[in-house]
């Protein structure tokens, strides 16, 4: 896992200055970049304030950020998965039962999550040195302390907590509100002064400026957070009995009714879909708002213009987006009315790409609610493979159409014109997400040692669907991904349901397979 994760965070920042330099070739295209996104607080509360024109300063601006949150995801998975999951699983009690100390479980776990965030600021470091040596190091660093600040979080969660899924919620949680508060505080203020923006570690990856007169003194705030975090995690666990953890699980009878496999389905999913449902509510207020200013962030830049209008499946027609009179004014309001389509059906996409993350998520429980042997208990009674499967795909597949509906109704609010557009644009996306869904569920229900690939279906549609048009990919390329058949919605297309039909008789067609085969093998020991 550690070596997709390093690779997939290090490669999202390098691929950026080859198609920065070719949008912005020339030193007054970055300056008017500046100059537009420092004004505009949507777009800022998206990446933060840029803080110069030099293509080094532009990538450590479109990238440190969301490589921060990768680093930091990677970060809190490593931790979690070798502290809190060992313990569930029992592997860790008997490792213990050797002459291993205490604290070794969690020294190991921050020791891999260190190797694997250096890893990372090499590979940044290495591969943005052409733009400048120091600032190549101060954005490798960055991402690195970022990566380390959540893996010491994730640390201190997994004392707490009883659970591994509970841990890695906890600290999922911590770093969302980071990125929120950044968001708020950069949505304020343009050059970054805020007072929300300084209490987000997030905030802090942005303040070293790199590329920009670096500012190496920031690095000593990740230093002590996690130096604090990682002292309170290890006086944790040398307090607590192997097991054991300090915010214990609500003990039983459960509350309310769980007199269908559905219903105990519904109560394990449900807090998951509701964070799910409000990110989404709130990432499509947030790009909805941003889509009157996408018009102004392109200005005249052809290149940047057409990147969107690739993404988005328009044609704007090449018409400058500038405001004019007479017929040259009504073709530049044409053509920014199409270049917010534009963009609004880039955003929708992108939800929908994230969705299937949602979807893998849940599918997924089944796999560990097998492995963790809460299953076979439950199904030695008088429930059937299929209903308890399907108990959980109902929540995973009703979720997604109900986390981008959630999306669709916050970009036609956050955007402020008809909601219904927005919100079609948002459902079309179902039939690739469910296709995802059914992969994994088939890999699932075939192979469920290899269900976990699921990850890597789902990485691999949001890597093709987003950076692929940045990177110009071939289309045969872009095509093995089933976001990519999809219309696209609103303005960019008229809409064609052969090919959501197409798709949607594929996923069902997967799930059947999957059922049956679910149904046929013996149960994971």
């Amino acid at each position: 896992m550690m070596p997709v994760w390093i690779l997939a965070v290090a490669a999202m920042v390098l691929a950026l200055p080859s198609s920065l330099a070719s949008m912005y070739a020339t030193a007054a295209e970055r300056g008017d970049l500046l100059s537009t996104m420092n004004s505009n607080g949507s777009l800022r509360a998206l990446y933060g304030p840029v803080f110069g024109d030099s293509i080094g300063a532009l990538t450590a601006w479109k990238g440190g950020i969301f490589a921060g949150l990768l680093a930091g995801i990677m970060s809190l998975v490593i931790v979690v998965r070798h502290t809190r999951e060992e313990e569930e699983t029992g592997r860790q009690e008997l490792l213990s039962a050797a002459m291993v100390g205490r604290r070794a479980p969690l020294t190991a776990a921050l020791l891999a999550a260190c190797a694997a965030n250096a890893l990372v600021a090499v590979l940044v470091t290495a591969g943005l040195a052409g733009q400048g040596a120091g600032g190549a190091l101060a954005l490798g660093l960055g991402i690195g302390a970022t990566g380390m600040l959540f893996a010491s979080a994730a640390a201190v969660a997994a004392q707490l907590t009883e659970s591994a899924r509970l841990a890695k919620g906890l600290t999922g949680a911590l770093l969302g509100a980071a990125f929120v508060l950044r968001a708020a505080g950069d949505a304020g203020s343009a050059g970054g002064s805020s007072t929300l923006t300084w209490i987000s570690p997030l905030g802090w990856l942005e303040h070293v400026r790199a590329f920009a007169a670096e500012r190496w003194w920031v690095l000593a705030l990740f230093a002590t957070a996690v130096a604090a975090q990682s002292a309170g995690a290890y006086v944790l666990a040398g307090r607590r009995d192997l097991g054991m953890s300090y915010l214990a699980a609500r003990p039983g009878p459960a509350r309310g009714r769980l007199g269908s496999a559905g219903a105990l389905a519904w109560r394990l999913h449900r807090g998951g879909l509701l964070g799910w449902s409000f990110g989404f509510l709130a990432a499509g207020a947030v790009f909805g708002s941003m889509a009157d200013g996408a018009a102004e962030l392109v200005g005249d830049n052809a290149k940047t213009r057409e990147l969107i209008e690739r993404m988005g499946g328009a044609d704007a027609g090449g018409g400058a987006v500038g405001v004019g009179g007479g017929v040259g004014g009504v073709a530049a309001e044409a053509g920014r009315a199409v270049l917010t389509d534009a963009f609004l059906a880039t955003m929708a996409g992108l939800l929908g790409l994230v969705a299937a993350l949602f979807v893998v998520s849940a599918v997924l429980r089944l796999h560990a609610e097998e492995a963790g042997q809460r299953a076979e208990p439950l199904l030695a009674h008088r429930v059937g493979r299929l209903r308890w499967a399907c108990g959980h795909l109902a929540v995973a597949f009703g979720g997604s159409a109900l986390i981008l509906l959630l999306a669709g109704l916050g970009l036609g609010l956050g955007h402020g014109e008809d909601i219904g557009p927005a919100v079609g644009a948002c459902l079309a996306q179902l039939p690739a997400v469910w296709l995802v869904g059914a992969v994994a569920v088939l890999l699932y229900g075939v192979a469920p040692r290899f269900a976990p690939a699921a990850w890597a279906v789902a990485g691999a549609s949001l890597a093709l669907g987003w950076v692929g048009p940045a990177l110009n990919l071939p289309g045969a390329v872009l095509n093995l991904s089933p976001f990519a058949h999809l219309p696209k919605l609103p303005g960019g297309e008229a809409l064609d349901w052969t090919p959501l039909l197409a798709l949607t008789a594929l996923a069902a067609l997967c799930l059947a397979a999957a059922l049956t085969a679910l149904r046929r093998r013996d149960l994971t020991i």
